[in-house]
């Protein structure tokens, strides 16, 4: 019996998604092929009818809210008009949230994985340099900050965001973690010109 249209893009969905989800959780070298299809409650002989590769699924599942369209729905409170004039501000706001620092299945790979994707094959760092380089172009769009080449002051706020990001996580004590994140927000608005106010609503979720 024929599977229904659309069945094939929905289980790639689902693998992707698992696969994201793992990847953030426990890294990259550390989930096997078996793992992601087990958690998509899938069986580990149809991966390669999908996927040549980990690392050729690794670049799809790599994604964050300035490559998919449907990343704003992860994050409850924090929202990103990247078509808005202050997309540079909210960029910075929601990559640096609270809600981003605590939803470590939700996040951008780009904070999870990155000692993976230094270890990876070409295939894994073009992927990774891929969504950085996305993020540089939104950001670039709207710095204000002349005293520098725009792209350079775009770089360097990204790398403030995903570094600020890495630490912060990776820190036990969570009052300093917070004071981390809080200060890469300030610097990185400085960098872009942009005004502390800004436009991404935080409502903080319960303790």
């Amino acid at each position: 019996m024929p599977y229904p249209a659309g069945h094939r893009e929905q289980v790639r969905r689902r693998i992707v998604e698992s696969a994201r989800r793992l990847f953030n959780r426990h890294g990259f070298e550390s989930v096997s092929v078996d793992d992601i299809m087990a958690q998509a409650g899938l069986t580990r002989g149809g991966f390669y009818s999908y996927f040549e590769s980990k690392s050729d699924l690794y670049a799809e599942a790599l994604g964050c809210f300035f490559t998919d369209p449907n990343w704003k729905s992860r994050w409850e409170g924090v929202d990103v008009d990247l078509a808005s004039a202050g997309a540079g501000a909210q960029i910075v706001r929601a990559y640096l949230s609270r809600q981003h620092f605590d939803d470590v299945e939700n996040s951008c790979p780009m904070v999870a994985l990155p000692s993976d994707v230094a270890r990876g094959d070409e295939k894994v760092k073009i992927a990774f340099e891929t969504v950085f380089q996305a993020m540089v172009t939104l950001l670039d769009r709207d710095v204000k900050n002349r005293r520098m080449p725009r792209e350079d002051t775009a770089m360097a706020i990204a790398a403030l965001c995903v570094g600020g990001m890495v630490v912060a996580r990776s820190m036990n004590d969570r009052s300093l973690a917070e004071r981390l994140r809080e200060a890469a927000t300030s610097v990185a608005l400085d960098l872009g010109g942009w005004t502390r106010s800004g436009t991404v609503s935080h409502k903080r979720k319960a303790s």
